[in-house]
């Protein structure tokens, strides 16, 4: 298959504009300062309560089948990728037309997530030389993970009450959950929110561990290979 994606792309002005986006290592530059805005910046300035729209979903939805479709490889594990989205996307905007569970709304916001994940550490990793943008694309991922295992924390709480100990609705909405999940991925560890639950206490386990361990190894390796002088800056290069 072509390199510039299945026809239907170029038809549609936005999907194409998007999907150059994700393929130009300039956005992960500008998807992980909108990523700080979101996740650090606007929720402080954003009345109690606030929450989803018709028009951040949509936009949501947009980026995510876009990153799923700029992806190069096209074998079965894109096909997989992108039908998960697909359902994903499909239940997330079913929302706003028909009643849809809780559970099952939490559930697919963190599928897509992980989704959204995948795309940005492909577009981050394809083959090519290691810039700069490369870089924010990797630190944009490190910030995902932190909102997936904030949504993994809101979703353990609602499967089972009380899974967390502390002042875990002082914050209204996600945002505790989102505080929690940061603390938790840089070992921080205030202690005024505490799991009690054993799978509250495996989650942050497992987040403890994968954030140093992502800066130790993924984005230690695109700096190195971005500063070293004379080493090939290529990510699939091989040794020469």
């Amino acid at each position: 298959m072509s390199s510039q994606g299945p026809t239907f792309s170029r038809r549609w002005p936005v999907i194409d504009a998007l999907t150059r986006f994700w393929r130009s290592d300039k956005g992960l530059s500008i998807f992980s300062a909108l990523l700080l805005i979101v996740v650090f910046v606007l929720p402080p300035l954003l009345p109690p309560g606030a929450g989803r729209t018709v028009v951040s979903d949509v936009a949501y939805a947009l980026l995510l089948l876009t990153g799923v479709l700029a992806l190069s490889e096209r074998g079965l594990a894109w096909r997989l990728l992108m039908s998960a989205a697909v359902v994903a996307v499909a239940v997330f905007l079913a929302t706003w037309v028909v009643p849809v569970a809780p559970p099952v709304i939490d559930l697919t916001s963190l599928l897509s997530l992980v989704l959204l994940l995948v795309v940005v550490l492909g577009q981050t990793f394809r083959q090519g030389p290691v810039t700069f943008h490369r870089i924010q694309g990797g630190i944009a991922a490190y910030l995902l993970l932190g909102v997936i295992w904030a949504q993994a924390f809101g979703f353990v709480e609602m499967l089972r009450p009380g899974a967390f100990s502390g002042p875990t609705d002082v914050i209204p909405g996600p945002r505790g959950w989102v505080y929690l999940s940061f603390i938790t991925l840089t070992t921080v560890g205030y202690g005024d929110i505490v799991p009690v639950h054993p799978a509250a206490r495996s989650l942050a386990m497992l987040e403890a561990v994968t954030g140093p361990l992502y800066v130790a190894i993924l984005l230690a390796r695109l700096v190195s290979l971005a500063v070293a002088p004379g080493a090939s800056r290529d990510l699939r290069a091989g040794p020469r």
